[in-house]
């Protein structure tokens, strides 16, 4: 018997993607998007990094994650039994609740909104190099004592300080620092961080449409799960009827029945048995795995609202409009183009560093020291009693040999990197999105043909236990009946659950926000 059909239809690949998410690109992108933006004095702040944060998913075009969105209705002929009734929920949630709870309390969305925090205080900190820098230095201390007969008329050398000769002095010294025009090294550096804050703003959305696709993917699991727990107890039951029968045909002595058939059905009902226990396994892990996504605790009395796995009919679009809709609302594309920008600043305030600092300075000087008299003449200092200032133009001129050029080359490189990481998303953000088009037109295609096989399956099925209870078919009729029923009912159950994740899929590909998908109350 090929009953390993149901195994294939029960214990799918879908629970093992439960039980190890990181298989899925979405979680590749995730753990990759280092931070990007650029600091406020001219430093970077791992924009380099925009290649691993903003592209990387695209490396694994064959392994996207897998996800699901838009519902579809069955005719109604064909629909199948409900799934067991579920305890009484303490609360229900639709996919759209979900989506928002999921982003209300991901830790995710958290470290990409201190991203933006930190972005912004380094814009702040390159602000603030436009406004004037004092620097004052207090001084109080021991000081010797100093007459004006010391040095007048004539000075003399022959003084020395004694203990019993010293004094007291305290001194403050300020000085003053408005930057004029420093050739770009400030305004280039406030222009990279206002750039790294997009950069960092669409970082944020992109974790949003992952934390989306990943809720997607759990949600229709869980449905999944359900599904095909209550086939295994569809078939469970017409294996319990077949039986019930076989025995009453043996009690009356009838020819068309005997042990054998007995044998089979126990066999084949035992294991349905174990690929019920396997199926409520994956049920439990996908619920398990929605709780976690949804920072709920394993205890807590929550239910989906959606009860089936359906599809509603729809038209596909062109591959066209998703790409265009993919240049206008990807955040990877905004990342690189805000990324550049950023890269290109931080090159002019590199090449900035060749160029003087031009400033007004401003010096203020206090001291004073008690049994010391006031010098009063330009040429002679008195660091322990004086009261003079002024104000001056200044340049300030930084030169090395190789540091500065060094730098710029180093920024270039970066730029230059940048530019590379937009011809690769250029050549496979497009490939991606044919990927999970081409998936989606598949199981549209899937759907329908499972739909109508496995209709012709259950028919195929009532007419061997018919035959079987009329004594005109084995029991081997009956098992093959089902194992085909089995194998087509999960494989339309499978096409649907394909079919949203396609679709989730494409929206994450190319770029549908979040928040829109909550808006709609999930897909």
């Amino acid at each position: 018997m090929k009953s390993n059909i149901l195994k294939t239809a029960v214990v799918l690949a879908t629970f093992v993607t439960f039980c190890h998410p990181a298989h899925a690109a979405t979680n590749n992108a995730t753990s990759a998007h280092d931070q990007m933006p650029v600091s406020g004095n001219g430093e970077p702040d791992k924009l380099s990094k925009l290649k691993a944060g903003a592209i990387i998913a695209l490396n694994d075009v064959d392994s996207g994650p897998v996800i699901a969105k838009q519902p579809v209705l069955a005719p109604a002929s064909l629909q199948p039994t409900p799934p067991s009734e579920q305890p009484k929920p303490g609360f229900l949630l639709g996919l759209g609740d979900c989506i928002a709870m999921a982003l209300k309390g991901a830790p995710e969305m958290g470290e990409a909104q201190a991203d933006i925090d930190l972005t912004t205080s380094k814009l702040d900190e390159a602000r603030s190099y436009r406004y004037p820098q004092i620097e004052v230095k207090a001084l109080f201390g021991p000081a010797p004592q100093a007459h004006v007969q010391d040095i007048s008329p004539s000075v003399a050398t022959d003084r020395s300080t004694r203990w019993n000769h010293l004094t007291w002095f305290s001194s403050v010294d300020a000085t003053l620092i408005q930057p004029l025009y420093t050739f770009g090294k400030i305004s280039e550096n406030m222009k990279a961080a206002t750039h790294g804050i997009e950069v960092d703003r669409s970082r944020k959305e992109q974790r949003a449409n992952e934390i989306s696709l990943k809720v997607h993917e759990y949600y229709y699991g869980l449905l999944l799960a359900r599904e095909l727990k209550e086939l295994v107890t569809e078939v469970q039951e017409t294996l319990r009827k077949a039986r019930g029968k076989a025995v009453k045909m043996i009690e009356e002595g009838a020819e068309s029945a005997d042990e054998i058939d007995l044998y089979k059905l126990d066999a084949f009902s035992g294991e349905m048995g174990k690929y019920q226990e396997e199926a409520s396994k994956g049920e439990r892990l996908a619920m398990a795995a929605l709780k976690t996504r949804l920072g709920l605790s394993a205890d807590s009395q929550m239910e989906i609202s959606t009860e089936r796995l359906v599809m509603e009919e729809s038209t596909i679009p062109a591959y066209e409009t998703f790409l265009n809709k993919a240049h206008s609302q990807r955040p990877e594309y905004r990342q690189i183009a805000e990324g550049l920008k950023a890269r290109s600043a931080l090159v002019e305030a590199a090449k900035a560093n060749y160029y003087p600092d031009i400033f007004l300075g401003g010096l203020f000087s206090w001291a004073y020291a008690d049994k010391r008299d006031r010098i009063n003449n330009p040429y002679i200092n008195d660091q322990f009693k004086h009261l003079y200032g002024g104000v001056a133009l200044g340049a300030r001129w930084k030169l090395d040999f190789g540091i500065t050029g060094a730098k710029v080359a180093s920024e270039r490189a970066q730029y230059n990197r940048l530019l590379s990481t937009r011809d690769f998303a250029d050549a496979n953000i497009p490939l991606q999105i044919r990927k999970y088009y081409l998936d989606l037109q598949e199981a549209e295609n899937s759907v329908a043909a499972t739909r109508e096989a496995f209709s012709n399956a259950k028919k195929w099925g009532m007419a061997a236990v018919a035959n079987f209870d009329f004594g005109v078919g084995p029991a081997k009729d009956i098992m093959e009946a089902l194992q085909a029923y089995a194998r087509m009912r999960a494989a339309y159950f499978q096409s649907i659950y394909n079919y949203h994740i396609a679709q989730a899929n494409l929206d994450y590909a190319i770029g549908e926000t979040s928040a829109s998908i909550v808006k709609q109350g999930g897909k």
